[in-house]
């Protein structure tokens, strides 16, 4: 039967379907972005999209993950910590994710073997199949079923051939006989290799990869083949031959200028089309007007912007992505292009004067999230210049916590004031904490999904530039943070020149300052660089370019 999108006709209760997404060949490629744009297409058409990504590691999450392994954590309303790629998800489809998201290894045994102990399985024997991949499905099926998603896209993480992967496969290949080829649609992302010596692109490891996938029992409907360089026709025809996929499911991906231009090239090739039918979807036509809108936005930009991010893995992009892309969308709407300047506070700590040189020649600078003491008096020294210097700066959580604490010793003239996590060897003291833990938290306490975390609701105070920013009184935002301002330096500190311009609805915990008589210094305890969207800048974000254009 067809649901005519032109009826806006969905697919019964319980008739979802799904979009799965594997890779092939090697990492990094780029999945996430894929199944971000084939999202925000089907849901172009009409169609409710929710997203899950499932993770072969067995970490139950990346919240005790270094940056170096896993990139930036990243936090939905509910407070999963979650891999980056849910960034991807919601900043391209603009639907909140949640914990139904994410689903790693290490949460699926951990669940099995919780019912095991309880006796859930009345002494049967605790196999991967069928315990663990029945595990696997029902997270799929509930995700589905409770987001009321009428197209449930399903990421699988790593790469095929992974042995840690498994699992998930042989659970994706017991679906489809579940429920039937028709409710499945399959796209396979692989690389092609570009050999320099006989300058071409080389399709073997990519039927290589296919033949791996129907060891497993899978063969998928397309294939997505990635490459730096233009893919000639007849290569994509050779890929069809030997793979045995229809032609016109086998789409090119190449490199493109910027990420948000990969869901307009898609849907060139009629990719929302071609899942539609597959899936007995109906007639499909995307309407992808705020794409092309973007990219002529894009296409517009002429002017180049300087902003720092100082941090210490300055190094690695994806620990700061969602701040890189908040910055860079809310640039685009100042009719800017920012220039992200990697400012390393370690070096400015050590006085260095090429790092202190390239901050200075920034049109303003973000201290995002972090945690321990590595580089901090760095980044104090930092928000001391940009306070000195009038040079608008965004806090982020620890960056927010940064700006109170050098606010402190320059108003309070006493240079041992700190936080409380920064006094490692306890030298300090406690009255000396601007910062401090927040109620609950102590440096006994579990280091898993233990934090602050997720949306918490603020008010925000008339007259201040937060306010003027949101044009509301109360908003909801992400956090993440075991630590907080000390509300014993509140008084002293806003008879200074501190302003808190948003509160908790109790008004015991502080959630954004801003500094008196500046063009923009403000500080957020929360993270608004995860509610930011391409079409759809973050307040703050707005707010700190525009001053920075200024």
């Amino acid at each position: 039967m067809n649901f005519p999108i032109s009826t806006m006709a969905k697919p019964k209760k319980k008739n979802y379907r799904f979009v799965i997404v594997t890779g092939g060949v090697c990492s990094s490629l780029g999945k996430g972005i894929a199944i971000a744009s084939i999202g925000a297409i089907v849901k172009s058409c009409g169609f409710k999209v929710f997203v899950q990504k499932l993770d072969p590691y067995l970490n139950v999450d990346p919240g005790t993950m270094s940056p170096f392994q896993h990139g930036e954590v990243y936090v939905t309303d509910d407070g999963a910590e979650t891999d980056l790629d849910l960034g991807h998800y919601e900043r391209f489809i603009d639907e909140p994710m949640s914990k139904l998201s994410t689903v790693t290894t290490g949460q699926i045994y951990q669940s099995v073997l919780g019912k095991e102990r309880k006796g859930s399985y009345l002494g049967k024997t605790i196999q991967v199949v069928p315990h663990i991949t029945d595990e696997i499905k029902k997270s799929m099926k509930e995700a589905a079923e409770k987001s009321g998603c009428d197209v449930m896209m399903l990421e699988i993480g790593g790469t095929v051939g992974d042995i840690e992967g498994e699992p998930f496969l042989e659970a994706v290949r017991q679906l489809k006989s579940d429920l039937g080829e028709e409710r499945i649609f399959h796209v396979h992302l692989t690389l092609l290799p570009y050999l320099e010596g006989s300058k071409e692109l080389k399709t073997k490891p990519t039927q290589l990869s296919i033949r791996e996938l129907r060891r497993i029992g899978l063969h998928p409907d397309m294939i997505l083949a990635r490459a730096d360089y233009n893919i000639p026709k007849d290569l994509l025809t050779k890929i069809s031959n030997f793979c045995g996929v229809d032609e016109n499911a086998v789409i090119p991906a190449q490199t493109m200028k910027s990420i948000y231009d990969v869901p307009l090239e898609f849907n060139k090739y009629k990719v929302g089309e071609i899942i539609a039918e597959k899936l007995k979807l109906g007639k499909v036509s995307p309407n992808m007007k705020k794409w092309k809108d973007g990219k002529k936005r894009h296409g517009q930009v002429t002017k180049e912007m300087p902003i720092a991010i100082v941090g210490k893995y300055t190094f690695l992009d994806d620990a700061y992505l969602s701040v890189i892309e908040a910055i860079k969308s809310a640039a685009v709407f100042h009719k800017h292009k920012a220039k992200i300047v990697w400012i390393d506070s370690e070096k400015l700590e050590a006085k260095d004067k090429k790092t202190w040189n390239d901050l200075k020649k920034c049109k303003g600078m973000v201290i995002p999230g972090g945690f321990g003491l590595r580089g901090i008096e760095g980044k104090i020294a930092a928000a001391k210049y940009a306070r000195e210097k009038k040079i608008p700066y965004l806090g982020l959580c620890l960056g927010s916590q940064i700006l109170a604490i050098e606010f402190a010793r320059h108003a309070l003239k006493d240079n041992k004031l700190t936080s409380e996590e920064f006094d490692e060897g306890e030298k300090v003291s406690p009255d000396k904490y601007v910062v401090h833990f927040l109620p609950g938290q102590h440096k006994g306490r579990a280091k898993g999904g233990t934090l602050r975390l997720g949306a918490w609701p603020c008010v925000l105070k008339a007259g201040t530039k937060a306010r003027g920013a949101y044009k509301k009184k109360e908003i909801s935002e992400r956090h993440r943070h075991r630590y907080e301002f000390n509300n014993d330096y509140r008084e002293a500190l806003e008879n200074k020149g501190l302003i808190v311009s948003g509160d908790s609805p109790k008004g015991d915990l502080m959630e954004i300052v801003e500094i008196k008589d500046h063009p923009f210094m403000l500080g957020s305890q929360f993270h608004p660089e995860f509610t930011s969207r391409p079409h759809r800048p973050h307040p703050l974000f707005e707010a700190f370019v525009g001053a920075a254009t200024r």
